[in-house]
């Protein structure tokens, strides 16, 4: 970039086109979120047969085109925003040469050299010293030389000449970087001239998101940071600290970050993160199909020819399918659990279902998903559903489908009350019953994001009255909860334990609620919680089916370890009342005889 282009440039005006852009991202933001929450959400719920289904197929389409431009839109603003940031930058450091120069009598010339004229004390001959001419120098060595070369000559115009010349090659120099590194980027951020938002367009949105978040970070840091290790409550601070423009950059450009941090609104942090979701199916879909590419299917049967007899069987299993089918399911696993939190995005108004948020998300891992049944931030009732063992990303979809069941049963006994249920799979489970769930560090690692989302909960919430907060744990997630009491503050009003195998406290009077609020469900069948009672070495441990333990032993009607939320059992209605409040409807089992006991322990 040369000087006359640099001292013509505008940054303002690249300021006004990404305004422009923001605009148009909150415009196709809203006909996105209106498409999906309202009109679709309508039709399926007044609407039926192969028509409707049609014309819901076809405005999904439409909303994930405007998604598609929401996203692009405002990585363009914020792209055009950290271009005239830089600009700003560069331009000002020219002015400010450019004015000094002037104020010193020196002429800049369009190269960027600078001349002085004649000046100084005469010299033994009379003469006044010579003017000169400099260029600017940009090397920090050939600067310092050059600087020192001029404090030596007798004019003293020469020092204020070269130094004008340095800092005005310098800002060129910083023009000249900024317009190249961001040209090609811009450029990048074009669309596909059709009407059809691929995987491979959403695959090309996540490089362009690196590439410009890479690109600007410079403007980024300029603007206030989240708070390093913050609590929700100074996360909060800072969000509603931002003007409208810095939040735009933060989500176009850092979703991932502005979609995990706690305490932020439930529909800032479902923005951001459905970007991060739409943009990593895509990479996934494109990855999945490269694979399947590269491994092709074999033939599913082979043949097989009995030595004896001679006959010929065409219907062999072939064992390289199944080793293929093998590898090929794990290649798809994350897309599996991305499809199920899709597609429960797509059940909105179905079954009087609300509108789903999705408060936290990472492939990173065995991956992680915080999916919520209607907004935390406005509910009455809030139900927080930890899964266990064996929970990840490419398995969530029975996760969801629980905590949708606990909000049909909730919302049903909540007396017009709104409620949110969420699966919270925010930590990594153990892999394995046998070598993985024995060991307590995946609950203590857990446990302090688990605290930091709760509270989370609490500071976002824009309720008059504070909401009741109900945490359930399934399995190992029982024993997460049972850590983050042990070792935090467990912000919650009701606990609800199922299938435990032990909480790390030895009593319910530890779980940081009111006394009567720890519930238990131990399912006929269910062999985890004496899993958990004698499978520590022959010790014996306490856990919450034990009386002793403290907590209220509900009636269950499910059998096995995972029917606990079943749809129309007792089981999942019993957890339903406790999660809006109606404990005296709560059906619980009668306590043990006391000989009933002790042939129990005798027979054990």
């Amino acid at each position: 970039m040369d000087l006359a282009t640099l001292k013509a440039l505008e940054p303002n005006e690249y300021a006004e086109a990404a305004n422009g852009y923001r605009r148009t991202s909150d415009m196709a933001r809203a006909a996105h979120d209106r498409i999906g929450t309202q009109i679709t959400a309508a039709m399926r719920k007044s609407l039926k047969g192969e028509a409707a289904s049609a014309a819901i197929k076809q405005l999904m389409e439409l909303g994930k085109n405007f998604h598609y431009i929401q996203t692009e839109c405002g990585l363009v603003g914020s792209a055009l925003d950290a271009f005239s940031y830089e600009m700003e930058a560069a331009k000002k450091k020219l002015d400010a040469a450019l004015a000094d120069a002037r104020a010193g009598g020196l002429t800049v010339h369009t190269d960027g050299s600078v001349s002085y004229p004649p000046g100084g004390d005469k010299d033994k001959d009379g003469k006044i010293p010579e003017g000169g001419k400099v260029g600017g120098l940009t090397d920090e060595t050939a600067s310092a030389v050059g600087r020192q070369a001029a404090g030596f000559n007798p004019n003293p115009k020469a020092r204020l000449a070269q130094d004008c010349a340095d800092r005005i090659a310098a800002a060129l120099k910083e023009a000249t970087e900024a317009d190249t590194k961001w040209a090609p980027k811009l450029r990048a951020l074009k669309a596909d001239d059709d009407l059809t938002v691929s995987d491979r367009d959403w695959a090309d949105v996540s490089s362009d998101t690196k590439g410009v978040n890479a690109a600007g970070k410079e403007y980024l840091d300029s603007m206030p940071q989240p708070p390093e290790k913050g609590g929700p409550k100074a996360n909060a601070e800072w969000w509603q600290g931002l003007d409208a423009d810095e939040k735009a950059a933060w989500i176009a450009m850092r979703p991932d970050s502005v979609g995990n941090l706690d305490g932020l609104p439930s529909t800032v942090r479902d923005e951001a993160n459905r970007m991060v979701l739409a943009e990593a199916r895509g990479s996934a879909q494109v990855d999945y199909d490269t694979w399947l590419k590269k491994n092709p299917e074999p033939s599913r049967y082979t043949e097989f020819t009995d030595p004896q007899t001679g006959a010929v069987n065409k219907h062999v299993q072939n064992p390289e399918w199944w080793k293929w089918e093998k590898e090929r399911r794990s290649a798809h696993k994350t897309l599996d659990g991305m499809d199920a939190i899709q597609t429960r995005f797509d059940q909105s108004g179905t079954n009087r279902l609300p509108e789903a948020y999705l408060l936290g998300f990472s492939t990173e891992g065995d991956g992680r998903a915080i999916v919520a049944n209607g907004n935390p931030d406005t509910a009455d009732h809030q139900a927080v559903y930890v899964p266990g063992t064996t929970a990840e990303l490419g398995k969530i979809e029975g996760d969801i489908n629980r905590a949708v069941n606990v909000w049909n049963s909730a919302d049903a006994q909540a007396n017009g009350k709104s409620v949110s249920t969420i699966t919270w799979l925010g930590y990594d489970a153990p892999d394995t019953v046998e070598k993985d769930a024995p060991f307590e560090h995946y609950a203590y690692d857990g446990a302090p994001a688990f605290n930091r989302f709760l509270d989370g909960l609490e500071t976002s919430h824009t309720g008059d009255t504070a909401p009741h907060r109900t945490v359930i744990g399934h399995s190992y997630g029982t024993t997460l909860v049972g850590a983050a009491a042990q070792t935090g503050d467990l912000n919650a009003d009701d606990v609800v334990f199922a299938g435990s195998p032990g909480v790390k406290v030895s009593g319910a009077d530890e779980m940081d609620v009111p006394k009567g609020h720890v519930w238990n469900e131990e399912a006929e069948g269910d062999p985890v919680p004496d899993l958990g009672r004698y499978g520590h070495g022959g010790d014996m441990w306490i856990i919450p089916s034990d009386e002793k333990f403290g907590a209220n032993q509900m009636t269950t009607d499910t059998h096995g370890h995972s029917g606990y939320w079943d749809e129309g059992s007792r089981s999942l209605l019993n957890q339903g009342l406790v999660v809006v409040g109606q404990e005296d409807d709560v059906k619980l089992k009668p306590p043990p005889e006391p000989y009933a006991t002790e042939e129990l322990k005798r027979a054990r």
